[in-house]
């Protein structure tokens, strides 16, 4: 065996983590948008979890030696509904005075990185380098199943950026079918 040859680096591990709670209307955002995202080809080392509102889950899973983390979530910032963002979250907030007790079920994305960095801490586990959040900005986050049509609208955007992100082929338009001659 030759010492000589380049030694292939494994890919850096990315998860791609659906966040939300489909019975809220657009608050299923992240859901929908993973979905959609698994009818596309990823790169090795990238994986794709729906987490719903299984946010205590998603904290601890971060540990588990991703380099990038990609949190798809609706995030209310006052755009107009369906307005696609782009966070960048690598750099832990600080942590807020009288924060309040832990919901496992109503984690937003600040309250999972809140989590991460208390359980980065306390078990020595190492906080992914890149964390980043696709949100959407919410029409309607009432109770009943179903996007709203301006965030429906976003999902396929989302999943163009996050396929960018990762360095994935991006999807292609149908080919128009054949007119006979």
């Amino acid at each position: 065996m030759s010492t000589d040859a380049p030694v292939a680096k494994p890919a850096a591990k990315t998860l791609i983590a659906g966040v939300g709670n489909i019975f809220l209307g657009d608050d299923g955002f992240g859901v929908e948008a993973v979905r959609r995202l698994g009818e596309h080809p990823l790169p090795d080392g990238v994986e794709v979890v729906d987490t719903g509102v299984r946010g205590v889950h998603l904290a601890y899973q971060m540990l588990d030696g991703y380099h990038t983390v990609l949190l798809v979530d609706a995030a209310a910032r006052g755009s107009e509904p369906g307005t696609v963002h782009l966070l960048d979250a690598t750099t832990p907030a600080p942590a807020r005075p009288g924060a309040t007790a832990l919901d496992a079920h109503h984690m937003t994305p600040d309250a999972v990185l809140a989590l991460l960095d208390t359980l980065s801490a306390g078990t020595g586990g190492r906080r992914p380098e890149r964390v980043l959040v696709v949100g959407c900005e919410p029409a309607d986050v009432t109770e009943g199943i179903g996007l709203s049509e301006p965030v429906d609208a976003a999902v396929d955007e989302a999943v163009r950026l996050i396929l960018e992100l990762v360095g994935a082929d991006e999807p292609t338009p149908a080919a128009a079918p054949a007119t006979p001659h």
